[in-house]
C-alpha cells in the first residue's frame, strides 16, 4: 500500500506550492498562494500538502475555524487540487488520510465549496464519488450560469434590441486600468442600495490582485461622451473568462451600457471554452433571482451547478472497504 506523508503548508512551500498549481489538472490562479495571501490576516490559513514518498501530488487550499476546516472561505471555490496523473483508487486513499489528518487535530467538520466542473482542465469529478461513499451533506447548491463557448454564441430579441440601442447612443468600450472610478462611483453605490452589501474586494485590493496577475485580471469600461456608465471586472484562466464584477449606472437601462459591455467581452474571449456569469441564487442556494438569471440568459448562458458539500472527518472508515 502507498505511504502518504500530509503537511501544513508553511511560507518555505510557497514556490513547490504554486508550480504545483501551474500544472495541477483542477486549478485556477485563485489557488495560486500570492492570491490567496492577500487576506491570509482573515483566516487561519490550514492549507495542506500531500506527498507520496518525496512526490507532492496534491494539495488543498483550506482555512480552520474552531473544529471545521473550509476550503476556502476565502476563495470562490476550492477543493483537493491533483496531479493529472493520480488515479481514483489513490484519491480515494487521499482523502482518507486527509480526514484521518484532520480527526487527529481535533476537525469534525470538512466543507467544500466545490470548484465548478468548467475550470477542470480535463475530467475530474473524483470528489462527487467520494462524496457519496463518505454519506456527505450537500448544504448548498448554486445556480451557476454558463455560455458554452464552443456552440454559436446567439443572444435573444431582448438583448439584441438592447446592443442596438446602445450603439445608436455611441457607448464607447475601453479595457483600461482606472480601478477606482468603477468601484467608487458604480460598484460600491450598486451593491449598497440594490443588495446591502459591499464587493468582496477593497479597490486597493483588487488593485493589488491585478499588479500581481496582470494577465488574469481585466477591467473594462464603457463610456457615452466620456461618461462613466458601466464596468466589468474579468478573470481569465485558461479554457474559462468569468465575469467577476459588473454593474452599471443607474441610467443603464437607458443606455444599455451593461449589455453591450458584456456583448464586447463575450465576443472578444468566446475563444474560451466557457464564458462565466457566475452564480444567480441567494439563501444559500434556496432563492433563485429571477431577474438576474434571465439577464444572463438573455446571452445564451446555460445552467450549470456550484456544489457545497459537509463532510463529518470520522466518516472515513467509510472508505475503507471500497478498495477489492
Amino acid at each position: 500500500m502507498k505511504q502518504y506523508q500530509i503537511r501544513i503548508y508553511q511560507p518555505q512551500d510557497f514556490d513547490v506550492w504554486n508550480t504545483f498549481i501551474s500544472v495541477a489538472k483542477n486549478a485556477t490562479f485563485l489557488f495560486h498562494r500570492n492570491f490567496m495571501n492577500y487576506h491570509n490576516d482573515r483566516f487561519e490559513d490550514f492549507s495542506l500538502l500531500v506527498f507520496e514518498d518525496d512526490k507532492l501530488i496534491a494539495v488543498l487550499p483550506a482555512n480552520r475555524a474552531g473544529d471545521t476546516v473550509f476550503s476556502h472561505q476565502g476563495l470562490s471555490y476550492g477543493g483537493l487540487v491533483l496531479s493529472e496523473d493520480i488515479r481514483v483508487k489513490d484519491y480515494v486513499a487521499v482523502f482518507k488520510v486527509i480526514m484521518q489528518f484532520f480527526e487527529s487535530k481535533e476537525i469534525s467538520n470538512f466543507e467544500i465549496k466545490v470548484l465548478p466542473k468548467i475550470y477542470n482542465q480535463t475530467i475530474a469529478d473524483e470528489i462527487d464519488y467520494v462524496s457519496f461513499l463518505m454519506k456527505a451533506t450537500t448544504n448548498r447548491t448554486d445556480v451557476y450560469l454558463v455560455i458554452d463557448g464552443q456552440r454559436e454564441y446567439q443572444p435573444n430579441r431582448n438583448r439584441k434590441r438592447a446592443l442596438k440601442k446602445a450603439s445608436e447612443l455611441g457607448i464607447e468600450i475601453k479595457e483600461e486600468n482606472n480601478y477606482k472610478d468603477f468601484w467608487n462611483q458604480i460598484l460600491i453605490p450598486n451593491l449598497n442600495v440594490r443588495f446591502g452589501v459591499s464587493p468582496v474586494h477593497s479597490c486597493d485590493e483588487i488593485i493589488k490582485l491585478r499588479d500581481l496577475f496582470p494577465n488574469e485580471i481585466k477591467l473594462f469600461n464603457a463610456y457615452q461622451d466620456n461618461e462613466l456608465k458601466a464596468g466589468v471586472v474579468v478573470f481569465l484562466m485558461d479554457n474559462v473568462t468569468h465575469f467577476q464584477y459588473s454593474s452599471g449606472g443607474n441610467d443603464r437601462n437607458d443606455t444599455a451600457a451593461l449589455d453591450i459591455l458584456f456583448d464586447f467581452i463575450i465576443k472578444k474571449y468566446i475563444h474560451k471554452k466557457y464564458i462565466s456569469f457566475g452564480s444567480s441564487s441567494e439563501a444559500n442556494g434556496l432563492i433563485l433571482n429571477e431577474g438576474l438569471a434571465y439577464w444572463k440568459e438573455s446571452f445564451g448562458a446555460k445552467t450549470s451547478v456550484q456544489s457545497f458539500f459537509l463532510f463529518k472527518t470520522s466518516h472515513h472508515y467509510l472508505l475503507d472497504t471500497v478498495l477489492l
